[in-house]
């Protein structure tokens, strides 16, 4: 890995030493624009690699046999109760001693009624500020347990979860243990697919090298804190990313972090379009406040690894800008004949493949990390689809953090929703138009209306141009096939699979 990443670093070098030449500057001012956005990709990657260098994993550490430990878990109106019934059985057979609470606001008694006949205590919250970390705090409020586990009521645990967790807060200065989300409805559409795909390197080698830089970020499920850390900041963080203000505010605290990469439960993740881009956009929205608000005021109190690895995850959702840039800019040079680099095509695709190269080969690398090899290691192509196809979902979060508008808190559907084609797919069907107009224009205009002198000048040009506007259509492919299933969801329940009497051992 260290020398890939040697490797790595002599060909950014070399790329970048070649972008910036005088002679590559067209219109300024689009250039330093092109500029920021491509080497706002670039420099990510490179922050992947120092992040890779730094990938640990904690040795098993028995847990000792007299902790008090709690099981915190949420029901919102809405969510089936069916759900429950298999996340409340699972944790009544989590091994280690424990009390579970369901903190309800469902308003509706049947709920209670399940957590008693599953052996949990109900703890009716209802109305509170603050959402999923209000109900918390004033659970913490009503309980003792010196360790809480943060469980979403789609996740159900394994029965080993705490026996995996609990050893590692020996050490007094850990505040909270992270384990990884893995899901069991991944197989049931496209959608499903490309977004539990996206967690593969984040859950596997990018948790784990967090770990290594005192850094691992708390998840909204699965996370087991120390009491005495939570009130220490005052409660559990409230906010769209209430997971990650909790984290920074407790590694600002002084406390550690761990990160246990092993799968001990598995969840839902979105099954269809529109709910995936409601989390999204809540997410970016979130991840935001906490670049623009957290970060900021606790920059002081954190180690110079975890301001890099904070405020790396909060910029993450500006890839909606820079898309929107690489997205324009070919047209421009296509309608217009406006260019903002004077860059030939093929030395672009000279001095860039190395670092592309090197980029999958470290990629690859890594997938040596991942929790679960044998299922999780591959392309990850549906991942990839989903992400940049998505892109004006993260440039519409990019737009509300700027204008501080309010997203409100609303759990994601717990199971695929039926939704219309046009709705979720018109941004990709006017991208496809307009390439499509585009493309005739240009080969029109080329074929009747351009010298033979002025072909022969420009050729390499356009087509190259041609050939970026092509990559958000291809992109856009995949997301309107991902819409297409939106129209007829997946039958059944996700949960209607679950067993509880056979979940654990072996990380299924």
């Amino acid at each position: 890995m260290s020398a890939l990443t040697g490797v790595g670093v002599a060909s950014l070098l070399r790329l970048a030493n070649w972008w910036f030449r005088p002679e590559h500057v067209g219109v300024p001012l689009l250039f330093g624009v092109l500029s920021l956005a491509f080497w706002y990709g670039i420099v990510r990657i490179a922050l992947g690699w120092v992040n890779y260098s730094a990938i640990a994993r904690p040795g098993h550490r028995p847990a000792p046999a007299d902790m008090s430990v709690a099981i915190f878990t949420t029901s919102s109106p809405g969510e089936p109760l069916e759900m429950f019934e298999r996340t409340l059985a699972a944790c009544a057979a989590v091994r280690y001693p424990h009390t579970t609470y369901l903190l309800d606001d469902t308003r509706d008694p049947r709920f209670a009624e399940l957590a008693v006949r599953c052996g949990a205590k109900p703890l009716e919250l209802v109305g509170l500020p603050g959402a999923k970390a209000g109900k918390i705090n004033r659970a913490l409020e009503l309980t003792s347990e010196d360790f809480i586990l943060v469980l979403d009521p789609d996740h159900v645990p394994f029965p080993e979860f705490l026996d995996r967790v609990l050893g590692h807060f020996a050490d007094n200065a850990v505040g909270f243990v992270q384990v990884p989300q893995a899901y069991y409805n991944q197989r049931r559409s496209f959608t499903a697919r490309g977004g539990a795909e996206q967690t593969y390197m984040f859950y596997g080698p990018g948790q784990m090298g967090l770990h290594g830089h005192g850094a691992c970020v708390a998840i909204g499920a699965n996370c087991t804190f120390r009491r005495a850390a939570l009130e220490s900041i005052g409660g559990h963080g409230v906010g769209l990313a209430e997971d990650l203000i909790t984290a920074i505010r407790l590694h600002a605290k002084g406390w550690r972090s761990l990160y246990v990469p092993e799968v001990v439960s598995r969840g839902l993740v979105p099954e269809d379009l529109g709910s995936f881009y409601k989390q999204q956009i809540k997410w970016a929205r979130g991840v935001y406040e906490v670049a623009f608000s957290e970060w900021p005021r606790l920059f002081t109190s954190l180690t110079w690894r975890q301001r890099l690895s904070y405020v790396t995850i909060g910029t993450y959702y500006l890839f909606g800008v820079t898309a929107l840039v690489f997205l324009l800019f070919p047209y421009l040079y296509l309608w217009a004949g406006i260019e903002a680099a004077h860059i030939r095509f093929v030395e672009f695709v000279t001095y860039g493949t190395p670092v592309a190269v090197i980029g999958i080969m470290i990629h690859g690398f890594a997938q040596v990390w991942l929790c679960h090899r044998a299922a999780e290691r591959g392309l990850h192509w549906r991942g990839l689809i989903l992400k940049m196809g998505c892109w004006p979902i993260f440039l519409a979060g990019t737009l509300l953090a700027v204008t501080r508008s309010e997203v409100p808190y609303i759990p994601t559907e717990k199971r695929a929703v039926r939704d219309r084609f046009l709705r979720l797919a018109w941004p990709q069907l006017a991208i496809i138009t307009a390439f499509v107009i585009t493309l005739a224009r240009v080969v029109w205009s080329r074929a009747l209306e351009t010298s033979e002198a002025s072909l022969e000048l420009t050729t390499e040009a356009v087509w190259g141009m041609v050939a970026f506007a092509t990559i958000p259509v291809i992109m856009a492919i995949g997301v309107l096939y991902a819409a297409w299933e939106a129209r007829s969801p997946a039958a059944g329940a996700p949960w209607d699979v679950i067993d509880v009497a056979t979940l654990g051992g072996d990380g299924r």
